[in-house]
């Protein structure tokens, strides 16, 4: 059992380091170009691959590991959420693939936020890691929904879901990997990459938001 464990966790390592690495130079590279669609595609499978493997080893004997499991259901929304963006490019609305996805990440947030709650309530600290990830899942999925039924989208909407999104992907894993190097506790692993990759995020929202016209009479 523990081999096999072994296995899964080196698994889990190599596709998590090919996610890190291409979803880093994803964002160095130029957008739209050839190399950052080839890298973005290797992320998502690093990404997708990596977090699914992540949540059975996050259950097993001596490996529980609540964290890992929330950084992996997250990733998997995020990496899949950011992958359907694209579609919006020449659609305008959204279909049962997106809602699936929009509505299991809701009722986990929720799950999430009860147990939180319960755990709380118990004196069990992980209470807070879980309403913290039930927060941000439910904002993110009530905010897709309304994103959703949004008739007229201004035309840059789908690409500033996908950074958003991806780049949201990207932060998890660099923050988990930080967090395996740093220690559960570090508040530096924490906070850095989300610090910085939000600055990051809103950086390429500006760029691409349309700009206004201003009308002269």
């Amino acid at each position: 059992m523990e081999e096999t464990i072994k296995l899964l966790i080196y698994i889990h390592a190599f596709f998590g380091g090919l996610g890190l690495i291409t979803g880093i130079g994803s964002i160095i590279v130029k957008k739209g170009g050839k190399l950052h669609k080839t890298m973005g595609k290797l992320f998502s499978i690093g990404m997708l691959t990596s977090s699914l493997i992540s949540i059975p080893i996050s259950w097993m004997p001596n490996h529980e590991n609540i964290l890992l499991f929330l950084i992996g259901v997250f990733t998997i929304y995020l990496v899949l959420s950011g992958q359907r963006a694209l579609t919006f490019k020449t659609k305008t609305n959204a279909n049962w693939v997106d809602h699936t996805i929009s509505g299991v990440m809701l009722l986990l947030s929720i799950i999430m936020i009860v147990f939180g709650v319960y755990a709380l309530i118990n004196n069990n600290y992980n209470g807070i890691i879980l309403l913290v990830f039930g927060c941000f899942g439910l904002l993110f999925s009530v905010k897709d929904f309304i994103f959703y039924k949004k008739a007229k989208k201004p035309k840059t909407s789908w690409l500033i879901l996908h950074l958003g999104k991806m780049n949201g992907a990207l932060i998890a894993s660099i923050t988990a990997f930080f967090v395996a190097g740093m220690g559960f506790k570090n508040l530096v692993a924490w906070i850095l990459p989300s610090v910085l990759g939000t600055i990051y995020i809103l950086y390429w929202k500006h760029k691409v938001k349309p700009k206004k016209i201003n009308k002269t009479t």
